[in-house]
């Protein structure tokens, strides 16, 4: 009885790891990056165009467009991620090149704080569970805030958990911080969703408690004095922002997040068909993985590991699952990432069980559910990247009939997907109404006076707004998601560049 009393690590110590030296994580973090790139590289890259919310973002940092109008919820952190690239080329592919590796090496170091914490097959395991998502290898090359926001929830939590098991040092509190500022910078919302299961975690520790909050300040500061200089306010812009995402609230869209996983990356509305419930197998075995990780890491002495783990992805997912009414895979992101702890736990115990029992037939099924797992993953992926190509070459397709109809930088574009037609076609968006509305229709009538402008309508019966209904009609391009494109242009002598 007294040996296994002392055998227990002390609640204040970090637990000693259990694999030795001989089993060091690094090699094994890094072949599970360079699995996460190459399958990035041969499924999502090849044919990959920007997508809608990509262009606001790459628009913002010097991208192939003059800035999209940058509504009340978006914030500025992924714009400042692609700069260093932006600023350089306009080449998507060496876009998605640079992110693919940037999120590898990003998400090694995300598990590497948390090496002092876990074995190195639960940590192995766990990037290997994240890395196999199709959301997250979706993502991984695309100019989009949530995965960096997982990734950093990863680190922040990691960080948070070594003070709490008694790491004394600066290490800790500024890890911390500088992780919470990240993802706040990325989405000001998960940071706030964020801080605050850590600041209950570490409320003992003065220490950390002041670098949680600074690091919430610190990311947050660029969208307040965005929100003070072009919204009026902080109050006026989280009200706006709840307006565009359709009122925040009491709403449960438990069912939409299951329907979005069979490869929609935006599902809103959600009043569909769910033709593929296979794809949300995984998605409802979890929360039992997560319960047995939990059970798991209490026996083996990881009890702090699996409650700052479990606490700080509830309140993730929270905001997603219960306050917003629609869903998108990618939100959930950072729930996923934190979650992978305690279901890692979970899987490398029963392959542990099945192996120290002697039971080859167990070992085999569990296997074999694990390759059937990450063979769905792949195939939504390679179903969701060749949606996306197809959406992309449809924006090209009505951009390049703009150029020939005359319409080239410098431009304007309004109406039906006016903000992504306008990036493909090296144009400004002018919306006279809805989510991105930045001008009145007198000003869109003014830039038709100086440079060459464009209204777009998409579909049959489709109307142009007043002001644009006796400009000529030229049609653009026929599209499989929104049916035939036509333009209404205005486009002054002096405006027409010279063909090259």
């Amino acid at each position: 009885m007294y040996a296994n009393t002392a055998s227990r690590p002390a609640p204040s110590a970090l637990p000693v790891r259990a694999d030795g030296p001989a089993h060091r994580p690094l090699p094994w973090l890094a072949a599970v990056a360079v699995v996460f790139v190459v399958v990035q590289l041969a499924v999502v890259v090849p044919g990959s165009t920007p997508s809608w919310d990509e262009t606001v973002y790459l628009s913002q940092a010097g991208g192939s467009a003059p800035p999209a109008f940058f509504s009340a919820p978006r914030a500025r952190g992924t714009s400042y991620l692609v700069a260093p690239v932006t600023v350089l080329t306009a080449s998507v592919t060496f876009l998605r090149l640079y992110l693919a590796v940037l999120s590898a090496t990003a998400l090694v170091g995300a598990l590497w704080v948390w090496r002092r914490l876990l074995p190195t097959p639960v940590l192995v395991c766990a990037g290997a569970f994240f890395a196999g998502l199709w959301p997250t290898l979706f993502y991984g090359s695309m100019a989009m805030p949530n995965l960096w926001c997982a990734l950093g929830a990863l680190a922040a939590a990691g960080w948070v958990a070594r003070a709490v098991l008694g790491e004394t040092g600066r290490a800790a509190p500024l890890g911390a911080g500088a992780a919470v500022a990240a993802v706040t910078l990325m989405r000001p919302a998960d940071g706030m969703w964020l801080t605050l299961p850590l600041l209950l975690v570490a409320v003992r520790r003065p220490k950390m408690l002041a670098a949680l909050a600074a690091g919430l300040l610190a990311g947050c500061a660029p969208w307040i004095a965005e929100a003070f200089a072009y919204h009026g306010g902080p109050v006026a812009r989280l009200h706006r922002a709840s307006e565009i995402q359709g009122g925040l609230g009491w709403n449960i869209a438990v069912d939409d997040q299951a329907k979005a996983l069979e490869g929609r990356t935006l599902c809103r509305p959600c009043d569909i068909p769910w033709k593929r419930p296979g794809t949300t197998v995984w998605w409802a075995v979890l929360p039992f993985l997560t319960a047995g990780g939990v059970l798991v890491a209490r026996r083996t002495g990881r009890g702090t590991v699996a409650r700052v783990t479990t606490v700080t992805a509830g309140f993730l997912a929270v905001p997603y699952l219960f306050l917003i009414g629609y869903a998108a895979p990618r939100f959930l992101l950072p729930a996923y990432a934190v979650l992978a702890v305690p279901v890692a736990e979970c899987v490398v115990y029963l392959f542990t069980r099945a192996r120290r029992a002697g039971r080859p037939v167990g070992l085999a099924a569990l296997a074999l559910l694990v390759v059937g797992h990450l063979a769905v993953q792949l195939q939504v992926l390679s179903r969701v990247s060749a949606s996306s190509h197809a959406t992309g070459a449809e924006y090209a397709a009505v951009a390049g009939a703009l150029h020939r109809a005359g319409v080239r930088p410098p431009c304007v574009v309004s109406g039906d997907q006016a903000v992504p037609i306008a990036y493909y076609a090296g144009c400004s968006s002018r919306q006279t109404t809805g989510h991105d509305a930045s001008a009145t229709p007198a000003e869109v009538r003014a830039d038709a006076r100086r440079v060459a402008t464009a209204v777009l309508v998409a579909g049959e019966g489709g109307q142009p707004p007043p002001y644009a209904r006796a400009w000529p009609r030229v049609v653009l391009a026929d599209t499989r998601g929104s049916g035939t494109y036509t333009g209404y242009l205005a486009v002054p002598a002096t405006a027409v560049p010279s063909r090259p």
